[in-house]
């Protein structure tokens, strides 16, 4: 039987595990010049030289980067149901309250004529995802955010390296955060880092992430123990050397696929856009759950549903979001399947994932 193709496969090799080893001889752990090294050098890379802040996680760059760009109680944020939980989360953990609009079904990301229908006198800003690795239309969100006056944040979780138009996700609002989670395109291990427009965002989240503090007992405001270690870091500043020539393996991969999948609809690309293909994710009309089964059992192939339940309809967030209809996100949610696309697949693999959809999805019409 051939061995089992996983949807994703993190990638950590001995160059990392050296960098691990030079901070524990060097005595240096918690968050000390490996983060500021990281930081600097994510700036650098992957956001025209933004101000870069390196968290503990993705959800707490999303948090601290809303609490930095001044939201909080009364305000709401605009932010999709079509994604992980911890945007929306993150907004209700501020005391604002998320408000789900729903998505273009093209790219999977949101609509910024949903957007405008969605806009209230409370609304603070819009915080649209680079779902799946796309961008998402900043050029709508920015036209939206001049004609009523909202600001603009990203959540650019699993979108390292995508661009519109030139321009790197990342580099367009207020803020942006950029997991650095395992199975992301690139890792710290686990970790997040915020990108930011202004050097008052940058400080304010400095701030919040290190107990409200710039100088030691010096505390400025109520802040959390939201840092990055070293450790994390040193990962991280290796991953960055790698993740421009893993992208480039996922573009590669993503476009074998696209030639060669039948009977199920491909991931677009929109004009000007870089997709970076932290996910692969066609839709099949039908049968899902049987394609995935079958995939798995019959043929070794894994893959994954992101995201099966929309926020708005989660036990911990449909409270704000009574009686709403996303119908382009309920469909997405019901027709979504990612394949494996990431750096480790070899031309092999991608025959076998392609001669297992095809005729899967064949054997269901």
């Amino acid at each position: 039987m051939s061995a089992f193709i996983p949807a994703a496969k993190p990638i950590v090799g001995d160059e990392e595990r050296e960098a691990v080893d030079r901070v524990l001889r060097s005595g240096m752990i918690a968050q000390g010049p490996e983060v500021a090294a990281f930081e600097q050098e994510f700036s650098a890379q992957l956001v025209d030289g933004r101000t870069c802040v390196a968290v503990n996680s993705g959800t707490s760059g999303l948090h601290l980067g809303l609490l930095a760009a001044g939201v909080g109680p009364g305000d709401e944020v605009i932010v999709p149901s079509f994604t992980f939980a911890a945007t929306g989360n993150s907004v209700a953990l501020t005391g604002a309250t998320p408000v789900f609009a729903d998505i273009d079904p093209v790219s999977f990301c949101l609509d910024p004529k949903a957007v405008e229908a969605a806009i209230t006198e409370r609304t603070k800003a819009v915080m649209p995802v680079h779902l799946y690795g796309h961008p998402a239309d900043m050029d709508g969100f920015a036209a939206l955010a001049a004609k009523h006056g909202i600001a603009v944040y990203e959540d650019a979780a699993q979108a390292h390296g995508a661009t519109l138009h030139g321009t790197p996700v990342g580099a367009f609002g207020t803020f942006a955060m950029f997991s650095l989670y395992p199975t992301k395109n690139m890792t710290s291990g686990e970790g997040g880092m915020v990108s930011c427009a202004t050097d008052e965002v940058a400080r304010n989240v400095r701030l919040l992430r290190n107990q409200g503090m710039e100088r030691q007992y010096a505390n400025e405001l109520i802040g959390f123990n939201a840092r990055m270690t070293d450790i994390h870091a040193a990962i991280g500043r290796v991953q960055l050397t790698k993740v421009g020539a893993w992208t480039e393996q996922r573009r590669a991969n993503a476009a074998f696929l696209d030639a060669n999948l039948e009977g199920v609809v491909v991931p677009a690309v929109a004009e000007g856009a870089t997709h970076v293909y932290h996910q692969y994710t066609i839709r099949v009309a039908e049968d899902r759950d049987r394609i995935v089964t079958a995939l798995r059992e019959e043929h070794q192939v894994g893959s994954g549903v992101y995201y099966p339940i929309p926020n708005h309809r989660l036990d911990s967030l449909k409270k704000y979001a009574p009686g709403l209809d996303l119908p382009e996100t309920e469909k997405a949610a019901a027709e979504v399947i990612s394949l494996p696309v990431h750096p480790s697949l070899t031309q092999d693999d991608l025959e076998r994932i392609v001669t297992a959809v095809n005729t899967v999805v064949k054997a269901g019409a």
